[in-house]
């Protein structure tokens, strides 16, 4: 698996590659039926002796052509690339996007970009995909250039979530919906596992320690990244020692007059140095809100409650509810 922001003029594919089986765009989130998408792009690969490869773009297209609509991110920085490393698709390439590459049609990005620079020989869609200038490359425009250009095109039928109304197709904008809403049981349902933020854990004021309940401190999020409404949360913390069940406070520290937004988890049962080390955060369910306590003291009884209620959260989703 290669993750890399490659020049222009560089696939970053193996040298001896003859061809690959391609698909692109942005991705966001790798939901349901992006990963459908995905593990066709690994299946067609390994059936033709190919290269799987995942096209994708930052910023986000919209970021640049039109900046207003742009939407908040489910998944930033090495989020994306871990996904696709478990979906079987062996590279991932991340295109910078800019106007340039904006002004594409969808014919030059196909023969320019697919063919010519990651020797396309396959190209996998889903039913609604469209990329090019206007995204004007919709499935049927694509299935003419195939036929023009000697290239198989394969479009992938929607996949369908059942959320106790008619089944329908999974979706980023839902997820996003889901996730600024605090549901994260929809969240989770839409994407196929639950949401999480992935961050590196730095130094904080250790404060946590003096009362009992010391954390890792992920700091402030990436500014891009859509998170659930500040609140305490429980949490399954995946690190380099294993995964452990927790709590963690998203937002600001008020009882300590603190108005900074972080990520600071406790892990239960776990004396752990993890400095330095890049961790994941999955979130289990959202305990209450964030508010100010009158005393440390009061808040040190607040966790305590806190705490049992995260164990019975985490205890119920390890038995399968």
């Amino acid at each position: 698996m290669r993750d890399r922001f490659l020049a222009w003029e560089d696939s970053g594919l193996p040298p001896d590659t003859q061809g690959t089986v391609v698909t692109v765009g942005t991705f966001d989130g790798i939901h349901r039926g992006h990963l459908d998408i995905l593990r066709t792009v690994a299946a067609r690969a390994d059936a033709s002796g190919s290269r799987s490869v995942l096209v994708t773009f930052d910023p986000h297209p919209l970021e640049v052509v039109n900046p207003p609509a742009a939407p908040p991110l489910l998944t930033v920085g090495i989020e994306k690339s871990e996904i696709v490393a478990e979906s079987g698709v062996a590279f991932l390439a991340v295109l910078p996007f800019d106007r340039h590459l904006a002004a594409f049609g969808a014919e030059q990005f196909v023969d320019q970009v697919l063919r010519d620079r990651f020797r396309m020989k396959e190209l996998v869609i889903g039913y609604d995909h469209g990329f090019g200038r206007g995204r004007e490359g919709n499935v049927e425009t694509l299935r003419a250039l195939g036929r023009e250009r000697g290239f198989l095109v394969h479009v992938i039928a929607p996949v369908s979530v059942a959320d106790g109304g008619a089944p329908r197709p999974a979706s980023s904008t839902l997820i996003r919906r889901a996730v600024a809403g605090g549901d994260l049981e929809t969240a989770a349902r839409e994407l196929g596992r639950r949401y999480s933020v992935i961050g590196t854990v730095g130094g904080g004021d250790r404060r946590g320690r003096t009362i009992g309940y010391p954390t890792i401190n992920l700091g402030s999020p990436h500014p891009r990244k859509l998170l659930p409404p500040e609140g305490v949360y429980a949490v399954l913390v995946h690190t380099p020692r294993g995964a452990f069940g927790g709590m963690m406070n998203l937002g600001s520290r008020p009882t300590f007059g603190d108005a900074t937004v972080t990520l600071e988890a406790h892990l239960f049962d776990a004396d752990l140095e993890l400095y330095g080390a890049t961790v994941k955060v999955e979130f289990i369910a959202r305990l209450r809100d964030v508010r100010r306590f009158p005393s440390p003291e009061a808040l040190v009884a607040q966790l305590r409650t806190d705490e049992v209620q995260a164990r019975r959260a985490l205890t119920r989703v390890a038995a399968g509810h």
